[in-house]
C-alpha cells in the first residue's frame, strides 16, 4: 500500500520535493505512484492541508 493525496489537494508542490523516490506526480490533483511510494511519510509531515492519508 501507499500514501493516498486526497480531494483536499491544492497542488501546492510541498510534497514533491520531499519525496525522497520522486513518487508523487502533477496535476490538478497530485497523485503518488503506489509502486513507486516507500511509505515513508515524508510527504504528508509537510502537508499544508492535510491531503495526503498513510496506507490502510
Amino acid at each position: 500500500m501507499a500514501y493516498v493525496i486526497t480531494d483536499s489537494c491544492v497542488a501546492c508542490g510541498t510534497c514533491i520535493s520531499e519525496c525522497p523516490v520522486e513518487a508523487i506526480s502533477e496535476g490538478d490533483i497530485y497523485k503518488i505512484d503506489p509502486d513507486t511510494c516507500i511509505e515513508c511519510g515524508s510527504c504528508a509531515a509537510v502537508c499544508p492541508n492535510d491531503a495526503i492519508l498513510p496506507p490502510q
